[in-house]
């Protein structure tokens, strides 16, 4: 067992923030389904678009997803390779 705990805080704060159940379903479903919109989530989640906008922002601020515009629309998808893992893992 190691004592430089300090190292594990990164992966310590990336599962704080997939630590709950709209944020899991929206990266789960961005794995699966590929890159979407906030609207086509809406559809997907029944949930006020407000609402899966603050999860994402909380998902773009730990570097999960990103966020590529295209006019008013941004298009999300995975940038940390280790979610894909990590959720692939919890749901196999």
């Amino acid at each position: 067992m190691e004592k430089d705990y300090k190292k594990f805080s990164d992966t310590a704060e990336l599962l704080k923030v997939l630590a709950h159940p709209v944020r899991l379903c929206i990266v789960k479903g961005l794995i699966e389904k590929g890159a979407c919109n906030v609207s086509h989530m809406q559809g997907c989640l029944e949930l006020p678009q407000s609402t899966i906008s603050q999860h994402l922002q909380k998902l773009r601020a730990a570097g999960i997803v990103k966020g590529d515009r295209n006019g008013l629309e941004i298009t999300y998808s995975i940038s940390d390779e280790r979610v894909i893992r990590i959720v692939d893992t919890l749901f196999s």
